[in-house]
């Protein structure tokens, strides 16, 4: 398969004839003329050089930071080489629904690989093919876990805004309600946790670390949920999963996130991928498909479609779910980026990412701006000042290539991953001194 294949009048002509039709219009004979667009106002066709040029222009209007400050969800890690190199090339590019198992095997094996790392990171027994964001997977993971009896779910208000924004659309749509556990300093309040959890009670969801950077006491919430009879969701951040404890070290009954941090690029906030896992108990209640190995009669290894429900996609008003698609590409991609990085490389690429967002937060609190919670936090924290300050903060910033941290209420929310130099922080550090006019 090649990625350009001209395609001339004289080739098409011979097509044509192979098939029996004397012109493109023949193939669409069964249309009703009324339906075909009769002329089209567009201009003269360019030439390729012509065309480069003028999408160059474009391009030249986007703003590229040369450092990057701001996570809030999507992070900008370093990604080797090899991995758009290998998920480049076209043998490896199939279609990304691979019920003919004997002509899949590429791209089965790629899911089943991905599978497996996800459960080696979050410490779950099955995974599923992935879904379409972190969000998503996280809004799944309420349907996961919800019954007759047990039809409300919990979220902590430490979660990504636009995660429990996800959530609510997919409660309103399934007759869910959706509760809201309010922080502390923070933090999830357990106190309140405690209090909220009724016999209704499905599940409750907690993101580690949390949206304002900071670890969750995630094991003792865990007990807490589970002393009222609930399944306990952590949504956690793959990078992460390499330095904390995992998901089912926790006690968590499910473990979701985004997947963007391995391996695939920011892009203006998508594509992406959602991954799920789970434990072996809930494995028929994971939505999408798994892939599995198997032997073929002559005992060679294969894969295949172990596990997915029909309902998702002909009988769809029965279905759970009605995620069909795998995000194979950004799954396949994210599977390269773990082979590539290997466990050592991750957690050098967590540690790195850890030590530079301490080290930013020690600097920034020297020139004024203080950390907003104590405690430990990841690679993402808040410093204190008002709303006219941060602006003014970013704006400084922004004029020197830097992207500066996220406004949220009361403060900065700040990010700082591996690619981030130690020249950068003092100079972003020094921008801030100058702006407070200290």
């Amino acid at each position: 398969m090649g990625s350009y294949v001209p395609n001339s009048p004289a080739v098409q002509r011979e097509m044509l004839q192979v098939i029996g039709a004397d012109s493109i219009r023949a193939l669409y004979g069964n249309v009703p003329p009324e339906m075909f667009v009769q002329e089209l106002d567009l201009p003269a066709g360019k030439s390729e050089l012509e065309v480069r040029s003028i999408v160059g222009r474009l391009a030249e209007k986007n703003r590229i930071f040369r450092t990057c400050l701001r996570g809030a969800g999507s992070y900008r890690h370093f990604i080797p080489a090899a991995v758009k190199s290998i998920t480049s090339r076209e043998e490896l590019v199939t279609a990304y629904t691979p019920y003919q198992a004997e002509v899949s095997q590429g791209i089965l094996q790629s899911i089943f690989e991905f599978q497996t790392m996800i459960c080696e990171l979050t410490g779950m027994d099955v995974a599923n093919a992935s879904v379409y964001d972190g969000a998503t997977a996280a809004a799944e993971s309420i349907t996961m876990c919800r019954d007759r009896k047990r039809n409300r779910a919990y979220v902590s208000a430490t979660a990504h805004p636009q995660v429990i924004e996800v959530m609510r659309t997919y409660c309103f749509g399934s007759g869910v309600e959706l509760t809201v556990i309010p922080a502390k300093d923070g933090r999830t309040d357990p106190d309140a946790l405690r209090a909220a959890l009724g016999e209704d009670a499905a599940c409750f969801y907690l993101q580690q670390p949390n949206y304002f950077g900071l670890m969750e006491d995630a094991a003792a919430l865990g007990e807490i949920t589970h002393a009222a009879g609930a399944k306990y969701v952590m949504g956690v951040n793959p990078i992460a999963c390499a330095l904390m404890k995992t998901p089912g070290e926790c006690g968590a009954d499910v473990a979701v996130g985004e997947g963007q941090p391995l391996g695939l690029d920011i892009a203006f906030g998508g594509p992406y991928l959602g991954f799920m896992a789970t434990t072996q108990k809930m494995m028929r209640s994971l939505p999408g498909r798994i892939v599995g190995q198997t032997q073929d009669v002559d005992g060679q290894v294969g894969y295949v479609l172990t596990l997915t429900a029909r309902e998702q996609h002909i009988r769809r008003e029965k279905a759970s779910s009605n995620i069909c698609s795998n995000e194979a590409l950004c799954a396949f991609t994210a599977g390269v980026y773990l082979s590539a990085m290997g466990a050592d490389g991750l957690r050098q690429a967590a540690r790195l990412s850890m030590s530079k967002a301490h080290y930013l937060a020690q600097e920034l609190g020297k020139v004024g701006l203080p950390l907003a919670y104590s405690g430990e936090f990841f690679h993402e924290f808040v410093t204190v000042c008002d709303a006219d300050t941060a602006r003014r903060i970013n704006q400084a910033l922004e004029a020197r290539g830097i992207l500066g941290g996220l406004g949220v209420e009361g403060g900065i929310l700040w990010c700082a991953t591996e690619v981030v130099s130690r020249e950068e922080l003092d100079e972003t550090v020094a921008i801030v001194k100058e702006v407070l006019g200290k």
